[in-house]
This record gives structure tokens, sequence and C-alpha cells, in this order.
């Protein structure tokens, strides 16, 4: 059966909107932060695959590498892209297959590798960042500045309100419960 077009989508936000009496409003905050960050990556992926036949965890990489003149370790890049090894290993394969990346042994210690963008990589992710940046644009359009400039200070805030609380658990710090109902 397929759905009408102009039909709404179905997302976590939604679902709890429909008894808005059982959920807190900060589990409502929660859930239209996931619900845009889900419909924002998914659109990403979608428009990378169609225009560049690439992936997110091949842009992603690729983004870390282009940031370092030295080149970066499997470690490094699994650290900053907050992934296992396995998966920075996997996705390095095809990177080198398609001569977008290049491997090398660390002059230090040879039984590490050094990970660089070619110069076809650099030209590639280049291309990619550039309508990267044009799609991000297109898809906050329906907002103008002032409100981009509100949401980003407070996000800023949530953020501060995240690292607060995760460091208040991790040292056993209690925190209030509470907030606006």
């Amino acid at each position: 059966m397929e759905i009408p077009s102009n039909a709404p989508l179905l997302d976590r936000e939604t679902k709890a909107s429909e008894r808005p009496g059982d959920h807190k409003d900060e589990l409502r905050l929660w859930l239209r932060m996931l619900t845009c960050s889900t419909l924002i990556e998914s659109e990403i992926r979608t428009r990378l695959r169609e225009e560049f036949k690439t992936t997110l965890p091949r842009f992603d990489l690729m983004a870390q590498l282009e940031k370092s003149t030295t080149g970066m370790t499997v470690g490094e890049v699994s650290q900053r892209l907050m992934v296992s090894n396995g998966n920075v290993t996997a996705v390095v394969a095809g990177l080198l297959t398609d001569g977008l990346v290049d491997k090398r042994p660390a002059a230090q210690d040879r039984r590490v590798q050094v990970l660089t963008l070619t110069a076809q990589g650099r030209r590639a992710f280049k291309a990619m960042a550039e309508r990267h940046e044009d799609w991000i644009a297109e898809l906050f359009a329906g907002l103008g500045s002032a409100e981009i400039g509100q949401l980003f200070r407070l996000l800023g805030g949530a953020k501060a309100s995240l690292h607060q609380a995760i460091s208040n658990r991790q040292n056993g710090t209690p925190t209030a419960a509470g907030g606006n109902q």
C-alpha cells in the first residue's frame, strides 16, 4: 500500500504527540531534536548516494582526513568519528580501492598505518563538501538568520546542560528532575 505524499510522516515525535499528556516536555524536546537530526541525516545520505555514489561514513572519514596535513592513524580517525577501528578499516578498504585514500606505515612505528587523502581524494571530497554545504543551507532555508542564531544559542545551552548532567552523574552528584511539565 502506497502512502500519499501529503501524509504526515510518522516519526518518534509525531507518535509521542498523539498523547502529549503522557510525555514530559523534556522527552518531547528530545524526540523533536532526534527527529530533526534523523531527517537531515537521511536526506544527506540520499543525496550523497544519488549525486556522488558514496556513503555518509565515507564522506565523514574523508572529512576527518581532509583536516590533517600529516595524515591520521585508524585509531585517531575512529576516535574522531566515535566508531570502532573495525568500522574505519572497512570504510578505508573501499576508499583505498577507489584511489581516494593512501595508507603508509608511520615513521615512528611501522606497525601503525597512517591514512591520507590522495590528490584524487582531495578533489572528490572538495566537490562533495561544497554540495554538502549547499544541501544543509537548502534544508534550513525556511529559517531566517535571526532564527538560526537563536536556535544555535539555545542548542548551545542544551549542550552545556547535557555536559553538566553527564558530569554530575559521573561524579555521583544528585540532579534535580524538573523543568517544565
